[in-house]
């Protein structure tokens, strides 16, 4: 044998094994090989059919076992393959070869061994920091608040219907004490549909009460900082829970002090809570590649009044800055409005991050998450919750936002919010045809029926609401935002 034919039958080994055996006339080893490929191909041909099918089957290799297992085997594949190349070069006799053919063989086949053995060490490592990554975001333990893990084969989510999530965007960074929860929207989501229902809360809404149960109960009893000149604003509740640790009875009681306040106004039992730092959201949305957003008119940004630039009207594919200034300008703009437009940004991320393009960037995408994020489901929950995530992303998402004119920030009428809560997460289950039928879009408005709840009067808020349409319409994510 020549040394090309040498290189190329131990090259074609790499891609189907057993061929250089069965060149060289060993038929038995080399059947045995080509059998057994081909059933580890079969099986993984079906698998992988079975994920692209249907991606709930995908949550499985979340669980820390299943990373770890997967590592393990991708150690093992990189050194059978390693080992598949040497025996399929030593069968092939390079040895008849002359001195020259050897040498040039071997540099070229242990270059070859390095180059079938990378896509292995590149999966262990990808799989080996995805696991790190959830280590670093999801505790290992639950707090006190969070149910204990379910025994196997039990439902994870304790028999519940639907489970709800606050979804935090804040704006801590080193020139300011604290933080700030600007956004905050819960995601209430129905457990075996998935249909979900984002409720959007002004940062500016004023005196938000506490449940019995709250510490923060008994220190407002007429509502968050009632008792002071310009009551507190919802966005202070987590950093005043902080800075009072003798009041909560223990550090770091913000999020249970802003879960139960949002909890009580929406009358829903807010069961998680997920931040994420605005600032550092950016890395996040340049690592899946930019968002693609329908930008209803020119929104400056940045610098004095907006100096540091303007994104157009039209569809645009904006940059991790770009949306981050999206939804946070309020140059010529207000709150309201800021908030239809992060309620926009969340529901472009969410369609816009595929399992393509998340396991393209995954890197980038793993060390922005980790650096940013913060939340109190716990590790064991990680696997219900990407097959609830898979369910959500194809159902229908819906948002309410409360503010003026049917809701005032500055004199809240509790009641009517919880009604209108009520009825947009009884309405979001329908299906569509059922929905038209009662003349809404998606859900009902929150006037649509007459309450025996107080209205509330008109009284002047922090900020004003230049949006179009009503505020306590809820309609679908689709319709509101173009995607």
């Amino acid at each position: 044998m020549t040394p090309a034919s040498v290189l190329g039958w131990t090259a074609l080994s790499a891609i189907v094994p057993g061929a250089a055996h069965l060149r060289a006339g060993q038929r038995r080893i080399g059947l045995v090989l080509v059998s057994v490929y081909a059933v580890l191909l079969l099986a993984g041909l079906i698998y992988g059919l079975s994920i692209a099918g249907n991606l709930g089957n995908a949550a499985a290799l979340v669980g820390d076992g299943m990373l770890v297992t997967i590592t393990v085997l991708a150690a093992i594949g990189a050194l059978a393959w390693f080992a598949l190349l040497v025996t399929s070069y030593v069968v092939l006799n390079p040895s008849r070869l002359n001195q020259q053919g050897q040498m040039i063989t071997g540099i070229v086949v242990g270059v070859l061994c390095v180059a079938v053995m990378s896509p292995f060490a590149l999966t262990a490592n990808t799989v080996m920091t995805f696991r790190n990554t959830l280590k670093g975001i999801f505790p290992s333990s639950s707090d006190s608040d969070v149910p204990p893990a379910a025994k196997e084969g039990e439902d994870p989510w304790h028999g519940k219907g639907r489970v709800n999530f606050l979804l935090i965007g804040g704006d801590a960074a080193s020139n300011r004490t604290g933080v700030r929860t600007d956004s905050m929207t819960v995601a209430s989501v129905d457990i075996k549909s998935g249909a979900t229902i984002l409720f959007s809360l002004p940062r500016n809404l004023q005196h938000v009460r506490f449940p019995s149960s709250s510490p923060l109960h008994d220190q407002f009893p007429s509502g968050f900082r009632a008792e002071l000149p310009n009551g507190g604003l919802l966005n202070e509740v987590w950093q005043y829970a902080n800075d009072h640790p003798e009041v909560m009875g223990g550090k770091n009681k913000g999020p249970r002090a802003l879960m139960d306040a949002i909890g009580h106004t929406l009358g829903l039992k807010i069961d998680y809570y997920a931040m994420m730092n605005m600032y550092g959201f950016a890395d996040l949305v340049d690592a899946i590649g930019g968002l693609k957003i329908r930008v209803e008119q020119d929104v400056k940004w940045g610098g004095l009044y907006g100096t540091a630039g303007t994104i157009k009207a039209g569809y645009r594919r904006l940059s991790g800055e770009e949306a981050l200034w999206y939804g946070r300008s309020r140059v010529n703009s207000d709150d309201f409005s800021r908030m239809g437009r992060q309620r926009c940004v969340i529901g472009a991320f969410a369609q816009q991050a595929t399992p393509a393009v998340i396991l393209t960037n995954f890197t980038k995408i793993a060390g922005a998450a980790k650096r940013l994020a913060r939340t109190n489901i716990p590790q064991h929950l990680v696997q219900p919750l990407v097959e609830l995530a898979v369910k959500v992303k194809d159902a229908k998402i819906t948002s309410l936002q409360f503010v003026p004119p049917q809701f005032w920030p500055g004199n809240p009428d509790w009641a009517k919010i919880r009604t209108a809560s009520r009825k947009a997460i009884a309405v979001s289950l329908r299906p569509a045809k059922q929905a038209q039928t009662a003349h809404v879009d998606s859900s009902p408005t929150a006037t649509s029926s007459p309450t025996k709840t107080r209205a509330a009067q008109p009284t002047q808020t922090p900020t004003r609401n230049s949006q179009k349409g009503k505020g306590g319409d809820a309609k679908s994510l689709d319709e509101l935002c173009g995607l």
